[in-house]
């Protein structure tokens, strides 16, 4: 069994998708992503500048377009048993299970871009990568400095064993990654990004993302999409925006969902965009499942 996989932010590069400019049928599907945002995204994507495609509110849509168009453009789009997304990637996930229209899709993960970005802005914060620490002792960390300093730093990201990444206040995570070196981890990185995502510091971006979802037309998925925040299907389309506005100040739970795929009889991931971060992620939580990537054009159009 299959699954679909899609990135989220930190997989764009200036270049991507630039072989898609070159087959129309793609090229036109550019154009109009580029009509509907009222950007140059196309031209960002696939010239930049870097620092432009850096910007939330150009990154979250430049990789959604390019999942979008992987799938379209590499292979049979019915194969896939289930399909899941990291954060970003769970809004291109839904898409491809049709419980979303393109159009829908493409506005929503601007928009949300743009909240995020601005959340950043009131409520300043940060994110590093915690390197060879236990889950549990790094959530007990965690806790130990928010009471202890007041300041806010929670588990953002559980991407694989033993690799984790926190979100918060500045100080907060800077405390936390100096806690985790004097524990002896491998590594405390703080990462460049403009904001705390997935923590409570995103709750601006929560709300002003659930009034908009509100009124978007979202139906079951057509097969499984794995959420980010319960790391079990999705099911109906209430249920799926409540989850799409929990999953901006919680934290994501890609660990629990591969192994949760894994469990459910996936033993093959491929992950459609930019770069190969999923598949590094999957490849060091299970040992024993097929992974590969899709990220430039090796097919006819099939959807």
């Amino acid at each position: 069994m299959i699954a679909y996989i899609f990135p989220g932010q930190g997989s764009q590069h200036v270049g991507m998708a630039k072989e898609f400019a070159e087959i129309p049928g793609a090229k036109e599907l550019m154009q109009h992503a580029d009509e509907l945002l009222h950007v140059h995204l196309t031209k960002t994507m696939t010239q930049g500048p870097e620092e432009m495609l850096r910007q939330t509110d150009f990154t979250q849509p430049a990789i959604f377009l390019h999942s979008i168009l992987a799938l379209r453009y590499a292979g049979d789009h019915g194969k896939a048993q289930v399909y899941a997304g990291h954060s970003l990637g769970e809004f291109s996930a839904l898409c491809a299970a049709e419980a979303m229209k393109f159009e829908d899709a493409l506005l929503l993960v601007h928009l949300r871009g743009k909240l995020m970005a601005e959340a950043g802005k009131r409520k300043p914060g940060t994110m590093a990568a915690i390197i060879g620490m236990e889950a549990t002792v790094l959530r007990e960390l965690c806790e130990d400095v928010e009471k202890e300093t007041g300041n806010i730093v929670r588990p953002a990201n559980y991407n694989s064993p033993g690799q984790i990444v926190v979100s918060g206040s500045v100080n907060g995570v800077h405390e936390a990654m100096k806690r985790a070196k004097d524990k002896g981890v491998r590594i405390a990185k703080e990462l460049p990004v403009s904001g705390a995502f997935h923590s409570p510091l995103m709750q601006y971006a929560a709300d002003g993302l659930k009034e908009t979802l509100d009124s978007i037309e979202i139906t079951e998925p057509v097969k499984p999409v794995f959420a980010n925040v319960t790391a079990e299907p999705h099911g109906e389309p209430d249920s799926i925006r409540s989850l799409l506005v929990e999953q901006l100040t919680s934290p994501v739970r890609w660990e629990e969902s591969v192994k949760n795929m894994y469990d459910f009889g996936i033993r093959e991931f491929v992950e459609f965009g930019p770069g190969k971060v999923l598949q590094g992620l999957v490849s060091r939580t299970l040992n024993d499942a097929n992974v590969s990537g899709v990220e430039k054009p090796i097919l006819e159009e099939r959807i």
